[in-house]
């Protein structure tokens, strides 16, 4: 047993010691990326204890997710990981030696969902919410100059009544929340006088330039300092502004005298004749250097951007940055990526920004959460104006109402980390404090309608108090819409009926954003443009002082699936086909409604990249949101990227679209291009076809004819130019198919049939809608033929007309029919004439198919002499349904 007098000759030894080492060292990051092991499943607390057996863990590094999932197939395979739950992370570290008196953080950049972290078997802190920073004071259990164990445990389990994250947002949403730890790590040495580490994970330096002018403007620099253990100290507190050449211009010294807390500490910098941060034209960037020292020794130091600019929002102009007039138009982002999930690299964020540049967008939506400070940093320096976005998303609970004291916590403790951690961001313009939060049935949430409006005026109050600089927004999904009459407008049964609640959201923030997809989820697809801009012009006239957005447009699109006239065929918003066309036509309707009503001040494409939705099966895809103009592997750029390039863009530009589509069904073809460009020129294997207007940016040469085999095209534009290569067919050899009611072009064995076109009258319908989240529009039908797929959508109407381009010559027509009806009537009789004579005498359909339900094929010859074959199809006592036309020698 140790003597007292060795004890107290211990003591003195490293006084000594501490003495002759000097002053505490300066602040210290260490990074914490390699040498984890990983398990996913349910353990008990022994796993958080030093000697608990991990070898027959995964080794990884960080960023990590356990998750993978979304990918270009119609199943999911294998490599598909969805799982939600806990997973176990340990860490043995050789910790690096610090000076006496030095505090030890765990700095988690966002860990997915909810983080429980364990510090040599001591439990040190948890962290509710995905999305932000977090940093726990780990300094009573650590060991410095020793080997250390860290265990985190990361729980993204699936919100429900009594989970972990039944209080946590948020609840619900069209995106996957990834589990792990998906952001960096660090190890930070500070001392116990510095600048604030436990500030919601801010900088612990905040900085506002609310009047800036032509010749000086000013600066406020409030700095948090966090004093511990320590007595009345002597400070100096030194505030630097360097521009981008790193010369200083401006300088602020104060003297603090401090005793142990918390306190914040107010600075001002003058700068002369100022550079302003002018968005995408120069996004000009000083930066802030905020030192503490004493008599001399730097105890601490942070650094943060500088942009300085002003703006604002007016209900009939728009947005205005530094005075002058700026249409926002861009694209909003989620963070995730093919075969990384959300477990970004720097690299990947900013080849992201590359892309969003290049499509010429001005701004950016950070949806649905707080992204990396990384993608924020790529923000600043593109000059990207952003709306950053809280995850209050579908509703504040679980079963209706306004939500729990701790689901209310946790949404003001993401807000206010949000704030602070991004608020020195000069991109950020917006605080977002939610995103569809009246939708929470759309998700197959029960109880209740949602009262969503309490919560959003309490939020709107806590980002005035954090931010008063800035305006508040959120996103709204239902304002006006009747979803009873869409539901049935769109042929949906009840169970895809969405009930929200009557809460009245507009004004519960600054502005307002619409999230509006007329073309895709709503009726009457085809008069997309007209019924967009007839509901924008309703509601400024009904909230007429509301600046206000449209926050999300679009449609889903995939660069596998073609059509040959994207405004014929059904639109199928939840299943299959989605035509890479047909979301560009959307666009091209969807952008001009924006672009001229200068009160709507911004258009936010939804999305800038197919991501990750475990929620869907659509497209050419499983577990992907569509709606991308650019392929979740970053690979492809999808048609309507190029519209956006000509629309946004002034380096001359053409795209041809299409090209994807290289096998041609048809003889004959639209030619369509995008360009920045008031006119273009096609030249068609050799020859020139013309010049035509580019209107809204779209080019388009009608009716070209297509040789057999080979045809080669070339656009031009003025210096820009483009080619492609389309394959036609042999008529004559192949024949000509219709897939009536499709939108897309099928392939059945070595027969090709062309989308439906040609046509006029009827609507196109749809055997099964397909669903959402497994909520579907009614019980699955089949059709019993020979080919049942030849029968997934039809055409049906009273009357209906299809002129198809036919080589003259003798032709056999075979028609493919159905009744679609469960009940069908007995005195239903179908006609059918070509080119104005009888082709099929009077007949009821169900009667000769032997029921509802089943497919009849009924041929008849057919000769054409004008290059044209017109059928006629008229029914009485019911609709005629035409599911497929084949026209073969």
């Amino acid at each position: 047993m140790p003597t007292r007098k060795a004890n107290i000759c211990t003591f003195w030894l490293l006084v000594v010691l501490a003495f002759l080492a000097g002053p505490a060292q300066a602040r210290e990051a260490l990074d914490l990326s390699t040498g984890w092991r990983f398990h996913f499943g349910d353990l008990t607390e022994e796993a958080t204890r030093p000697g608990f057996d991990d070898s027959d863990w995964q080794e990884i590094t960080v960023p990590h997710t356990w998750n993978q999932l979304g990918e270009y197939a119609l199943k999911r395979s294998a490599e598909t990981n969805n799982e939600q739950g806990t997973g176990w992370y340990r860490l043995n570290l050789d910790a690096p030696v610090a000076d006496s008196g030095m505090r030890q953080y765990l700095d988690f950049a966002a860990v997915g969902t909810i983080a429980d972290v364990w510090v040599n078997g001591t439990h040190v802190g948890t962290h509710k919410g995905a999305f932000s920073r977090f940093r726990f004071d780990v300094t009573q259990s650590w060991k410095p100059g020793a080997t250390n164990l860290v265990v985190v445990r990361a729980d993204n389990s699936k919100p429900a009544v009594g989970s972990s994250t039944e209080h946590v947002i948020p609840l619900a949403g069209d995106f996957f929340v990834h589990g792990g730890i998906y952001r960096q790590v660090a190890l930070v040495t500070a001392g116990r006088v510095g600048i604030d580490l436990l500030d919601y994970g801010g900088p612990g330096v905040y900085l506002r330039a609310d009047e800036i002018s032509g010749d000086r403007t000013t600066i406020d620099v409030l700095t948090r300092l966090r004093i511990q253990g320590e007595s009345l100290r002597n400070l100096l507190l030194t505030a630097t502004i360097v521009d981008a050449n790193g010369q200083e211009v401006a300088r602020s010294a104060r003297k603090l005298r401090v005793d142990e807390g918390t306190k914040n500490i107010s600075s001002q910098l003058e700068v002369m004749n100022p550079r302003l941060w002018q968005g995408r034209e120069d996004p000009y960037l000083y930066s802030v250097n905020v030192t503490l020292s004493e008599k001399g020794h730097e105890l601490d130091s942070v650094t943060q951007p500088l942009g300085l600019r002003n703006f604002h929002f007016d209900a009939e102009n728009g947005f205005f940055l530094n005075g002058k007039s700026l249409k926002l138009h861009g694209v909003s982002r989620h963070q995730d990526r093919m075969g990384k999930g959300w477990a970004l690299s720097p690299e990947d964020h900013a080849e992201d920004m590359a892309l969003i540049r290049e499509l010429g967008a001005n701004t950016v939506r950070h949806a649905h959460y707080q992204h990396a400070a990384q993608w924020s940093e790529e923000a600043d320096k593109a000059g990207m104006i952003v709306w950053a976005e809280l995850p209050y998303v579908a509703g504040p609970s679980l079963t209706g109402g306004k939500g729990s004291e701790q689901l209310w916590a946790n949404a003001e403790q993401q807000l206010r980390e949000l704030i602070r951690q991004n608020t020195n961001h000069p991109s950020i313009v917006m605080w977002s404090i939610g995103n569809e939060v009246d939708i929470a049935h759309g998700f197959g949430m029960d109880g209740a309608p949602p009262e969503p409006l309490a919560l959003l005026k309490h939020l709107n109050a806590i980002a005035k108090q954090e931010d008063p600089s800035r305006a508040t927004i959120f996103a709204d999904c239902c304002e006006s819409l009747n979803f009873k009459e869409l539901a049935q407008g769109l042929g949906a049964g009840s169970e895809m009926t969405v009930e929200i609640g009557e809460d009245k959201l507009p004004g519960a923030a600054d502005l307002i954003g619409y999230n509006r997809y007329f073309g895709w989820y709503y009726p009457r697809p085809f008069e997309a443009r007209e019924m967009f801009g007839k509901h924008l012009d309703m509601l400024h006239a009904k909230y007429p002082e509301l600046p206000m957005s449209v926050s999300e447009y679009g449609a889903g699109g995939a660069p596998s699936q073609h059509s040959d006239d994207p405004q014929t065929g059904f639109v199928n918003f939840i299943g299959r086909p989605q035509p890479e066309e047909y979301q560009a036509w959307v666009h091209e309707q969807s952008w001009p409604v924006i672009a001229e009503r200068d009160y709507v001040f911004g258009g936010w494409v939804w999305n800038m990249f197919d991501f990750v939705s475990d929620l869907r099966g659509e497209g050419d895809s499983v577990d992907i949101n569509t709606k991308g103009l650019v392929t979740f592997d970053r690979k492809v750029k999808k048609d309507a990227f190029y519209f956006y390039k000509a629309a946004w863009t002034v380096e001359p530009m053409i795209h041809l679209t299409g090209k994807r589509y290289a096998a041609r069904a048809y003889p004959a073809m639209d030619v369509k291009a995008y360009s920045n460009a008031p006119s273009a020129s096609l030249f068609f294997n050799g020859h020139e076809i013309g010049e035509v207007l580019c209107p809204n940016h779209v080019c388009v040469w009608q009716g070209v004819r297509l040789e057999p085999g080979r045809n080669e095209a070339r656009v031009e534009a003025g210096e820009a130019g483009d080619s492609a290569v389309w394959t036609g067919p042999d008529p004559a050899k192949d024949g000509i198919r219709i897939d009536v009611g499709d939108m897309a072009v099928r392939s059945l064995g070595n027969r090709q049939f062309g989308s439906d076109t040609f046509v006029t009258g009827g609507k196109p319908m749809v055997l099964n809608l397909g669903s959402f989240g497994g909520r579907s529009a009614g019980p699955p039908r089949k059709i019993e033929a020979p080919e049942p797929a030849l029968y997934a959508y039809w055409r049906e109407g009273e009357a209906f007309t299809y002129e198809v381009p036919v080589p003259n010559g003798d032709w056999t027509v075979t028609l493919h029919l159905v009744e679609a009806g469960r009940e069908p009537s007995p005195e239903q009789r179908l006609t059918v004439t070509a080119n104005g004579s009888a082709a099929l005498a009077p007949f009821n359909v169900a009667q000769s198919a032997g029921g509802p339900l089943k497919g009849l094929e009924r041929s008849f010859p057919v000769s054409v002499i004008n290059g044209i074959l017109k059928l006629d199809f008229a029914s009485t006592g019911g609709k005629a349904a035409l599911a497929a036309i084949e026209i073969t020698r």
